[in-house]
């Protein structure tokens, strides 16, 4: 790992540290990891896609079996569960108390949520504030500069490129602006350029009739304008923990198929029948399988048919406990388990696994935010509105036994198909309709005078 003060050693050769730089990230364990989390999260479970059916040779070396059947199937679990725990809390998207949520602009739930299920499977996402944008870096493609005595991201370097052949873009983020580099194609990443000198992230601009646009200074944010978003107090991927879990629920069934084809549904033993041709059994077989009646041609011959049935009672019950068991390691919610007409109550026990996930994980957004919002200089807080099933019409007729005692804003937040960016919106129109009601005008409208 290099950090900022390494960075800071390396003045005079900073295009030789971004290269050591891209290239110790790419080989560290946090990047393998997360290139294969990305895998699994498209369903390309590397394990089960990498496994060859083997056996071993007389002298004991092992090869491929090529006779044998290979079906791989992979399942969807990673992607599913994250997603679950993502959307259960963004699914709403963010609101805030007051206008907040105007200054971040239109896209900032998109983003948000990006970088929250990028954070879930690397561990760690990154979020750039470009004035008036947000910005995600995945750990894919950004090399974090963390300083040795704190611990906090001080600067870092994002880097992309096509393919190997094509040429690399690296741009290196530093409190007092950024630098961007690019390579030649087909150069790598150790052959890199300055394409555009320190440029301050707020640009100053003067406009004139004859001269049009020009830059006459730059602005900087009292800080890194980049912020780590981690996906839980673990600081790891979702995938440590859970890969061998759903490696063997692959394996399982991927084996189960194999067998189904490996293993015919019936077979025949032929008794002394040895003076038959490999040509006259083949014969002999299909007419077993087209006209299902065949005479063998040799005296004191017998055919004896069989079947072999494949175990299917306990795989499928292993199958089932690993199912559940993924479910409850990660703390996520199979809807299997909710039955049908299920209570609130029923409901909510079923959610607390998820629900307690969702406490760290909001935790750890809350921090996100709040470091963007200072950059910008606003102090607030995200409130969160949890993306759940529950049984509505219990909820909505617990609100309104409860409601004469409760304000409309209350009732409003507490009704289950209304977002809180909605509750303003309503009060304020519901507002609108009783002063019509009782304006004299509206008097008159309705017949009172």
């Amino acid at each position: 790992m290099l950090t900022y003060q390494d960075f800071l050693d390396s003045q005079s050769d900073v295009l030789g540290f971004i290269g050591k730089a891209i290239t110790q990230h790419i080989a560290s364990e946090d990047f393998r990891i997360a290139r294969e989390a990305d895998e699994y999260d498209h369903q390309r479970n590397t394990t089960i896609y990498n496994y060859v059916r083997t056996i071993y040779t007389g002298t004991g070396a092992e090869v491929q079996d090529f006779t044998a059947a290979n079906n791989r199937i992979a399942s969807n679990f990673f992607h599913r569960l994250n997603t679950q725990r993502c959307m259960y809390s963004l699914g709403n998207g963010v609101s805030f108390t007051g206008d907040t949520k105007d200054k971040l602009g239109v896209d900032f739930d998109t983003a948000l949520k990006d970088a929250a299920y990028k954070s879930l499977i690397h561990g760690v996402c990154f979020g750039f504030w470009n004035l008036d944008r947000l910005y995600v870096f995945p750990l894919t493609e950004f090399v974090p500069l963390w300083d040795e005595e704190t611990g906090a991201l001080m600067a870092g370097i994002r880097f992309w490129q096509l393919t190997p052949d094509k040429r690399m873009t690296a741009i290196l983020y530093e409190p007092d602006g950024y630098t961007k580099y690019q390579g030649q194609r087909g150069g790598g990443r150790l052959n890199l350029e300055v394409v555009q000198e320190k440029t301050a992230y707020k640009q100053v601009y003067t406009y004139t009739d004859a001269g049009g646009a020009e830059i006459i200074g730059g602005e900087n944010y009292g800080s890194l304008p980049i912020v780590p978003l981690w996906g839980s107090k673990l600081r790891q991927s979702t995938l440590v923990g859970v890969q061998r879990a759903i490696d063997s629920f692959d394996l399982i069934r991927s084996g189960f198929a194999n067998d189904l084809t490996d293993c015919a549904q019936i077979y025949w033993i032929l008794s002394n029948c040895s003076g038959m041709t490999e040509a006259e059994l083949a014969r002999f077989r299909d007419r077993l399988k087209i006209q299902h009646i065949a005479v063998a041609d040799t005296d004191n011959s017998a055919v004896t048919p069989y079947t072999q049935e494949i175990p299917f009672q306990a795989r499928q019950t292993y199958l089932d406990s690993i199912r559940a068991g993924i479910y409850e390691d990660f703390g996520g919610l199979d809807v299997h388990t909710v039955a049908a007409g299920a209570t609130n109550d029923h409901i909510a026990a079923a959610y607390q696994p998820l629900d307690e996930e969702a406490d760290d994980f909001e935790y750890q957004i809350i921090k996100f935010v709040q470091q963007i919002l200072a950059l910008i200089g606003i102090e607030d807080t995200p409130v969160f509105k949890r993306n759940r099933i529950s049984n509505q019409m219990e909820q909505v007729q617990m609100v309104a036994m409860e409601a004469q005692y409760l304000d409309d804003e209350t009732i409003l937040n507490k009704l289950p198909n209304i977002s809180v960016d909605e509750i303003p919106d309503i009060l304020a129109r519901k507002g609108q309709q009783n002063q019509e009601r009782f304006e004299p005008d509206g008097f008159e409208a309705q017949g009172v005078f």
